[in-house]
């Protein structure tokens, strides 16, 4: 629908900020709910990040959404900011209050475990140790919500171990780390490995680990969503392992932005899916 002089604005920031499905995402709920809204893209410069996202509250935006590189930097940009932003040393929703105070909050180890749950619902935390390959934000927030979930151990491997061990520090037990020599050693007993780095995406090079001695009921996820079959998850699909993408945690961590802008707690279904994947 098109939005009328009353509509309810949000939109998402990054730079660059076109390859964002972000858009997408939105716009689909807000067609499927009926909402005078709008979501919009917002390529914004580093420079200019901090004065950009304090104008969208006087400009009546209700929520931005960031995206890379702005993550870090607008935790110290917002007013106030939940525990899981603060663990995880990074914003990706930003919430105008009705005061024009800017609330953050990360998602996405909430979006993480959801689709989880919902790919893998026989995983449970307890089943074993999980290994997170990769140290960035994006490991940041799993490893974190993995924690939380109960999980007995998280193995951090990463090609750089003082970006693993920042993390270790960070969020401290059950987090180990491993170096990347170990990669292989370290799936011993997982019952869950994860992908967090880029590697596997379109024009990246495939993620060099061997998940052959993986047991075959631990769950493999990738975050790559583009494309949506990186190489990992079509050898860990070969082996007849359980096989995430990552396009529902992109979906999921849109979850609660969207709930608390427009006001509709929205349902990720297998429509939107499609949607989404016809168009990465």
């Amino acid at each position: 629908m098109i939005p009328s002089g009353q509509a309810k604005l949000a939109g998402v920031m990054g730079w660059p900020v076109g390859h964002s499905c972000s858009p997408r995402l939105f716009g689909y709920w807000l067609d499927k709910y009926g909402i005078d809204g709008a979501y919009v893209p917002l390529a914004v410069e580093p420079r200019h990040f901090g004065q950009a996202l304090r104008t969208s509250a006087v400009m009546g935006f209700r929520g931005i959404n960031i995206t890379v590189p702005h993550k870090t930097v607008a935790l110290g940009v917002v007013d106030e900011a939940d525990e899981a932003a603060r663990r995880i040393g990074a914003v990706n929703a930003v919430t105008v209050r009705d005061d024009g105070s800017l609330w953050g909050a990360n998602t996405d180890g909430f979006g993480f475990m959801a689709h989880l749950r919902a790919r893998a619902p026989r995983w449970r935390a307890a089943h074993g140790p999980a290994v997170v390959i990769g140290a960035g934000g994006a490991s940041r927030a799993i490893c974190a919500a993995l924690c939380d979930a109960g999980v007995p151990e998280v193995r951090i491997v990463n090609r750089t171990v003082a970006r693993a061990e920042a993390v270790a520090i960070a969020l401290g037990d059950p987090i180990k780390v491993m170096p990347w020599i170990a990669r292989t050693s370290a799936l011993e007993d997982a019952s869950l490995v994860v992908n967090a780095t880029t590697q596997g995406m379109a024009k990246e090079p495939a993620l060099d680990l061997d998940i052959a001695g993986l047991g075959k009921d631990a769950v493999v996820y990738d975050i790559v969503y583009a494309p949506l079959e990186t190489p990992l998850l079509r050898a860990a699909r070969a082996a007849g392992n359980v096989a995430v993408d990552g396009l529902g945690m992109l979906i999921h961590q849109a979850c609660p932005s969207f709930k608390a802008w427009f006001g509709v707690e929205p349902d990720v279904d297998e429509n939107l899916r499609h949607d989404l994947a016809q168009n990465i």
